[in-house]
């Protein structure tokens, strides 16, 4: 496949529908998980045009930034805190239609409005996040949940 997304629909279904498969193909035959994590972080970007998209490995008790696209952003989160840390503590997709109202919000930009994020978990293990941020207020949904869960499952699968 070509390092270029086409992106078809408008809808966010349509556009996810036309994605997926792209990124699928795009990582399938790529043995660096890291690289497959930054390559799935521009695409989420580029096709959406998120604020901020990325994610974060876990290391002992803490989120570490990993690939991401975006301004820069918090470098460690501990177990629980913010909407990555409870969504790795829960163990589910966490979605959040404004961070201010989010109990324990860590605010890595005040630009961020509203925020979906996904845990990466094998055997019931957490060992990494999908964060996606958007300078909208209730930007995400149960379609963004349903596609994101979908990728994270694929990615886990290289893993």
């Amino acid at each position: 496949m070509s390092e270029q997304l086409i992106i078809s629909g408008q809808t966010k279904k349509e556009k996810y529908t036309s994605l997926l498969p792209q990124i699928k193909a795009l990582t399938e035959h790529e043995p660096s998980f890291i690289a497959n994590l930054a390559n799935t972080a521009a695409a989420l970007k580029e096709a959406f045009g998120f604020f901020w998209v990325g994610f974060y490995l876990v290391e002992g008790n803490q989120l570490v930034l990993g690939p991401f696209q975006g301004p820069i952003a918090c470098t460690r989160i501990s177990f629980g805190k913010g909407v990555c840390g409870a969504a790795w503590q829960r163990k589910e997709a966490v979605l959040v239609p404004d961070v201010k109202q989010f109990p324990g919000h860590i605010a890595c930009s005040d630009l961020s409005k509203s925020e979906v994020v996904l845990p990466l978990m094998k055997d019931q293990f957490v060992f990494g996040i999908l964060d996606v941020d958007s300078d909208k207020l209730n930007d995400f949904d149960e379609v963004d949940v349903e596609y994101l869960t979908q990728l994270c499952t694929w990615l886990v699968s290289l893993h």
